[in-house]
């Protein structure tokens, strides 16, 4: 979520030498951005593992040229290294996550049901903070690529729609067997071919089930990487997704999505990058948000915010986005 924002810096401060810094597997969000963005890999499991191997860390970026630090995350690892750049002098600023708004919205009882702040709205309140006010104007990871290459090439004439059913929690993920029935409903449409994706061993045991059993539909689960996967959704009419990473992915690629809603709620600020809301959808319900990231049991143990949704509203929203 962070890329536009990053975006938004590069373009209006053209002088600036921006370092992004995180894991490995973020890298090829950041390839297409300005010259002047450059990225550096923390790795979390080897090298940069624990106290020590954070102070390894600050000493491969050589954090004394740096000026400023914008913490967008703000949790312990960045704590430290955000406390030991303010030891050197460096002016340093870090992301207000708005929890107690959060809290109000996903409490059980008498919710404040108000619009949080986006995420992108919080990364460019710090970036103010350091004295770099910015106005993003990001439409996509390729804006600056002629044309992506890629082993897909779409066919003018066909409807591609990609398909990504699963979330780290369960109060994100729309049932399986309902969403076969999504995966049906539109396989049996004129000139459209689904692709699936997904990651982990389960998740691509169900896709290349459906691959294999729904006409013109592709398993991507285990055969492609981020890079390429960015190069399929690119060419996508439209995403479906739960609220969860695909949904961003698409996002910054300017590809619109058919998000699926259930324990969380766009309210805490997580919808992706210029999505429309009326493309989420979701129930009404007294009980939602219970969650800001879905990591919550379900109050009433049988998840209505997600069973009750039925597969021909998913698609009926799909559809609005092919005309």
């Amino acid at each position: 979520m962070t890329v536009p924002i990053v975006h938004a810096l590069a373009t209006s401060y053209p002088t600036l030498n921006i370092t992004v810094l995180s894991r490995s597997m973020c890298q090829p969000l950041f390839a297409h951005l300005p010259n002047n963005v450059h990225f550096s890999i923390a790795d979390l499991h080897g090298k940069h593992k624990g106290i020590q191997g954070l102070n390894v860390l600050l000493k491969d970026l050589d954090y004394r040229s740096f000026d400023y630090v914008a913490d967008f995350h703000n949790v312990l690892r960045s704590k430290w290294l955000r406390w030991k750049f303010f030891q050197a002098e460096k002016k340093v600023a870090a992301i207000n996550k708005g929890r107690y708004g959060k809290w109000m919205l996903t409490r059980k009882k008498c919710k404040r049901f108000v619009q949080q702040k986006t995420s992108f709205d919080r990364y460019a309140d710090v970036l103010a903070k350091l004295g770099f006010a910015v106005q993003p104007t990001f439409t996509s990871v390729f804006d600056n690529v002629l044309k992506p290459i890629t082993e897909w090439t779409k066919p003018t004439d066909s409807h591609w729609i990609g398909i990504a059913p699963f979330a780290k929690h369960v109060g994100k993920i729309y049932p399986i067997d309902k969403m076969e029935q999504v995966v049906k409903l539109l396989s049996q449409q004129n000139n459209t071919i689904l692709f699936f994706f997904g990651a982990g061993n389960s998740e691509r045991t169900v896709l290349e089930d459906w691959g294999k059993r729904y006409k013109n539909s592709v398993s991507l689960a285990g055969k492609s990487n981020l890079t390429k996967d960015l190069e399929v959704i690119n060419q996508l009419d439209v995403m479906v997704s739960m609220d969860s990473a695909n949904m961003h992915l698409a996002s910054l690629t300017g590809t619109p999505v058919v998000s699926i809603w259930g324990a969380t709620h766009p309210y805490a600020g997580f919808l992706g990058w210029k999505q429309k809301e009326e493309n989420a959808v979701q129930l009404d319900l007294k009980c939602r948000p219970c969650s800001v990231f879905g990591n919550k049991p379900c109050h009433r143990s049988d998840y209505a915010c997600l069973n009750d949704i039925t597969p021909e509203m998913i698609v009926e929203r799909i559809n609005a986005n092919l005309k």
